[in-house]
């Protein structure tokens, strides 16, 4: 558990760096609307951050596995005029936006009929990408090679109105924001108003307890004006 915390901590230096070392060329892509080179190029970021992560499991003399993290990352322009906010990474939970007093789940999934990361539109022009990022094992001279598992990378591009909430969070709390209506409406109820709440409140917020789901939560919001 300790070696997952130190390598979270890595991933996040690693992809933040990346990210203000192209932050022009993203600003450019964000303010052109070219959501194909966005997904790409952070696709990119993405798997050299995780690449980096297994070259240091070798270092330690760790697996792989031992030695990973889930990276979502949420990318918003410092330029307010501009409404585009982007999601990308890889790793389960959720990204759930609050709009008029619903929930919405924009969470990329990964549709089984999609084949080499094709963008599909959504209804709201935000397009979903998922790709791979395993290397195959070279087999032995006994054996065919094995198949890693895989994990998808994730993109979602989404258009921002006045008065929504973007929420970016863990599967400990994106699992009961999706399967516990009661607890989805609790949340709609304490942030849908005009204001939002303050630091303490959110965090009372982020900590309430809903039976049956005890794993640990990880969540950032964004009130738009």
């Amino acid at each position: 558990r300790q070696a997952a915390h130190r390598a979270a901590a890595e991933a996040c230096g690693w992809i933040a760096r990346a990210v203000g070392r192209s932050h022009a060329r993203l600003a450019g892509d964000l303010r052109d609307g070219r959501r194909a080179e966005l997904s790409s190029g952070l696709h990119r970021l993405t798997d050299h951050a995780l690449g980096r992560l297994r070259a240091r499991a070798a270092e330690l003399g760790v697996e792989p596995e031992a030695y990973t993290a889930s990276l979502r990352c949420l990318l918003l322009p410092a330029d307010p005029a501009r409404t585009t906010r982007v999601f990308f990474g890889v790793g389960d939970g959720g990204l759930h936006r609050l709009r008029d007093g619903a929930w919405q789940d924009l969470e990329p999934y990964a549709p089984k009929e999609q084949e080499g990361g094709a963008l599909r539109p959504e209804a709201d022009g935000g397009e979903r990408i998922t790709m791979d990022l395993g290397i195959a094992v070279p087999p032995g001279p006994w054996e065919p090679a094995v198949e890693p598992v895989r994990e998808p990378f994730r993109f979602r591009a989404s258009v921002a109105r006045p008065g929504d909430v973007l929420l970016l969070s863990t599967a400990g709390f994106a699992a009961p924001l999706r399967e516990e209506p009661e607890f989805a409406a609790r949340l709609s109820a304490r942030w849908g108003g005009a204001t939002p709440p303050g630091l303490d409140g959110f965090l009372a917020d982020a900590r309430l307890r809903v039976k049956g789901y005890a794993d640990d939560r990880t969540a950032a919001a964004v009130w738009e004006a």
